[in-house]
């Protein structure tokens, strides 16, 4: 029997298998949520980055906004990561009480790499891959604000809710995996 988490990643659209490369070279089981029933046994969840409109569609095809909704509301660690962000936001999911605005820092061709802090994660700034990113525009008193770029908040965390701005699956940092599979304590 493994003592590895078992952490869902939603796999409908977007960069989920960059996700679960990473969290299994941290010692995480991986599955691939597409429906309902693959939430079951799972103790953390990831939304990856994609296309919004994209993945809104999807969770509304396969029924999956009310389990999302419950699985969040149980209290078990959900990480969403650029586009995964907008979707935990109160226009989208509702669990996260933030408003993400889409494409903040611009198109495609605005896209861009930097190095931050990130408040809670040792061992110095870490390497960002913001493309066509969100940014919070607004959020409520019960969320932290973690790191933010040019006065924006992009990454945040409210009680079992980490969502970041960013694509840390795509540069090889994996301290904000760690830092995810650490809420699990």
């Amino acid at each position: 029997m493994s003592s590895a988490p078992l952490v869902g990643v939603l796999a409908l659209q977007g960069g989920f298998e960059a996700h679960e490369k990473v969290l299994r070279r941290l010692g995480a089981d991986t599955r691939q949520v597409r429906v309902p029933a693959d939430l079951e046994g799972l103790q953390a969840l990831v939304i990856p980055g994609g296309e919004s409109t994209v993945m809104t569609l999807g969770i509304e095809r396969e029924g999956l906004g009310e389990p999302l909704r419950a699985f969040a509301a149980g209290g078990r660690p959900v990480l969403g990561t650029c586009a995964g962000m907008i979707m935990l936001d109160r226009l989208h999911l509702g669990v996260l009480d933030v408003l993400a605005q889409r494409n903040a820092f611009g198109r495609q061709v605005r896209s861009f790499e930097a190095d931050f802090e990130v408040e809670g994660v040792a061992g110095g700034p870490v390497h960002a891959i913001f493309i066509r990113a969100p940014w919070i525009a607004e959020h409520g008193p019960g969320v932290q604000v973690l790191a933010e770029v040019d006065g924006h908040p992009v990454a945040v965390r409210q009680r079992n809710l980490l969502a970041l701005s960013f694509h840390p699956e795509l540069t090889g940092e994996d301290r904000l995996h760690r830092f995810f599979l650490r809420m699990l304590d």
